[in-house]
Formats: C-alpha cells, structure tokens, sequence
C-alpha cells in the first residue's frame, strides 16, 4: 500500500512533538516538570456551569444526536453575547455556528471557501491551525507579518500586487496566539477598507477576547461598519470560562461564509454532546464573575512571571493580553535557536516552553510561554531558570 498521501505530504511533523515526548520521557523518571509550554488552563469552569452539564445529561433525550451548527438557544446567546460585549447584531439563525472549539471550525471553513491553487494570507509567526487549516485544503500560503501597523500594511499590499494566482482570504488574530499583539479599532477600520478594495475575505481569530489587562478591553472587527459583508470571527470558551477540553467555539459573521461552512459541518459532524451545549449556554448567560477571576487570575500570573524571570537574569515582555508571554530567547542562548533552547529547558531547568519556531519561521529566536501553572510554581520555574543561566 502506497503511504504517499497528498495531504500528509503537505504537512511536516508537529514541531511541538519533539519536545512533548522529550517532556513525557523527563517525567517518567520522575522529574518535576513545570509546563509552560501548551495553553491548557489549570482551573475548572464555574459550579453553575458544570451543574447545567449534569442536570441536562439526566435527560434520556439528551443522548440523541445533536444539530450540527448548534442548538438554537446556544446560537441565540452567542448573538446576545456579541450584542452586549461589542454592539454587533447578529442573526443567530443564518449568522452563527457552532463548532467543536475554534480550531476545528477554522479548519472546516477553511474546506469550505478554499480549493486546491487559492492562496490565503496567513501571519507568521501564527497558531498553526491558520496556516495548515489551508494547506489541508489544498490551498497554498503567503506570509504577512503578526504585528499590526503600518509594516503590516506595506506587505499585505505587496502580497495582493505580485502574488499569482490573487489572494482570496486574509487571516488575522488579535489578542495572538502566540505572539499576544493586540489590534485596536482604527487597524479593523483600516483593515476592513483594504479588503473590500482588494476583494478580501476576513477570518478573524478572537479566541482570547476576554483575557485583557490593564483596562483595555480588545475589540471585534465586527464592530467596524459593513465588516460582515466581509469577514467571519471565530471565538471560543476554552480559557474564557476554563473550558478548555469541552471543545466549544462559534463562528459569527457573513451569512454566505457561515452557510458554507455548516454545510460542510453537516456531512462532517452531529455537533458537541447536547449537555454540553446547554452548559454553554449557562456560561454565557449566567454571571460573569468568573470570566474576571480569570483574568485577574492571569494577570497576577503575567505580573509574577515578568518580575520573577527577570530577576533570573531572563528580561521578558509584559503582553497586554492573552494567556501567553512571547519572550526573546536569552542573549548567551539565542544563536543555538529556539528548538534547542527548548530542549536544554528541559534537560537543565526543568521547564518547558513552547519553541517559536513551531508558529512558522518569523518565530525563531523566541519562545512562548503558557500562564498556567500557580504563582508558586512560576516561581520555582524562575530558579530553575536561574541556576541554568548562572551555569551558561
């Protein structure tokens, strides 16, 4: 049997992979491993939320298949969300869907409005999901940088100039995964105008929408006006309310897009367990308090991370939002890449980190960092740290 298939041939190993396994193997001979290193929120979502999954699961009729694009009330409180959150009406009937987190829906939409020589504009360094939720599709990438401003502008007008065949879809993310740059309303208003001009197609990932610091919250770029003529926006609820692992996202926006991609869904998948979609529920119309615990909550842990780090002799960046810390690799470390840093954090400091050459090439050099361990054990990855970098 030949294993020479197209779509497996397009994609390279997993970079994060190596050091997941190098990670495995530390702690099965017993070593404390402190993961900075995968975005898996440590907390549990809220009581009345978990008590919403178990009282629904009680119906016998619960068990059934479910709908594909959500069930209604769940596509209606996403709507009420966005109403509330950002002033953006949505019809919940033809403008969102359900999906099995974000990650699956990018990846079926992706299937649903790309074909094999289409070219999407992806930015690098970037969550992967945004570059190979294409290449799956067959489509091919160009790379556009992460951070917004005008350098982003001047290479997404030179992509969209000299790129054969013509871009069809634009990628962005504000708050990023990994490099947690934030966007604000002028660059949406900005961007928006670009892509009606250029006959763009927008998918904005808002997964970290809720994870802010300092007063400022991060906007939708459906806020900009006609941006739904345009563009879809994924969010989620894995590290808004802890739930992470139920595997819930939406997509809103552009009515055409949005049908296309639950008629993909359709053939693909029944939809999340039905108890699970009632919880969802819960969560986005019940009390809110939970969603600014957690932000505090990663605040004191961005704010322990910086100080501690930095006092190991390691400066890095306070990100504004997000649950990730995009840090430059230490001057006496960085020709040796990120890759191999990686790995001597493990071997020598006991710490893992994600490597940033794993979100595409522009992110050699750094590596990102995960708030999810307790204060405490931050401050013990610091010493760690430490005691590597005194060693050199």
């Amino acid at each position: 049997m030949s294993d020479d298939y197209y779509r497996i041939r397009r994609l390279p190993p997993y970079v994060f992979a190596e050091v997941n396994a190098m990670k495995a193997a530390a702690r099965a001979e017993g070593k404390d491993i402190i993961d900075l290193g995968m975005g898996n929120p440590d907390g549990k979502p809220p009581e009345h939320v978990i008590e919403k999954l178990c009282e629904v699961a009680h119906s016998p009729t619960a068990h059934r298949y479910s709908a594909s694009a959500g069930i209604k009330g769940l596509r209606k409180a996403k709507a009420d969300y966005y109403q509330r959150r950002f002033g953006v009406e949505l019809d919940p009937e033809t403008e969102v869907c359900v999906t099995l987190g974000s990650k699956e829906g990018f990846a079926n939409l992706a299937q649903a409005i790309t074909a094999p020589g289409d070219v999407a504009l992806t930015p690098n360094p970037s969550y992967p999901i945004h570059h190979f939720g294409f290449i799956i599709a067959g489509a091919a990438i160009r790379s556009i940088p992460a951070a917004p401003g005008p350098l982003f502008f001047e290479k997404l007008e030179l992509a969209m100039r000299y790129t054969v065949p013509r871009p069809k879809v634009l990628v962005v993310g504000y708050p990023s995964n990994p490099t947690a740059y934030t966007a604000d309303l002028a660059f949406y208003e900005q961007l928006v105008a670009f892509a009606k001009e250029a006959g763009l197609t927008i998918i904005s990932d808002l997964a970290y929408s809720e994870i802010y610091f300092d007063g400022n919250p991060t906007p939708s770029l459906l806020q900009v006006e006609g941006a739904k003529d345009i563009a879809v926006e994924f969010t989620s609820l894995s590290k808004t309310y802890s739930m992470a692992g139920w595997r819930m996202g939406f997509a809103v926006g552009n009515a055409k897009m949005i049908g296309a991609l639950k008629r993909v869904k359709s053939y693909l998948d029944y939809g999340a367990f039905t108890p699970i979609q009632a919880a969802a529920v819960a969560a986005l119309n019940g009390p809110q308090d939970c969603v600014e615990a957690n932000r505090q909550l990663y605040k004191a842990r961005r704010d322990v991370m910086v100080e501690a780090f930095g006092r190991a002799g390691w400066d890095v960046p306070p990100p504004a939002a997000s649950m990730f810390v995009w840090a430059p690799i230490p001057e006496p470390y960085r020709d040796m890449g990120s890759m191999a840093f990686a790995k001597r954090l493990i071997t020598e400091a006991g710490v893992a980190v994600a490597p940033g050459i794993g979100f595409g090439e522009e992110g050699e050099g750094y590596v990102r960092l995960a708030l999810v361990e307790n204060e405490q054990r931050i401050r013990q990855a610091a010493r760690g740290i430490k005691a590597m970098l005194d060693k050199g």
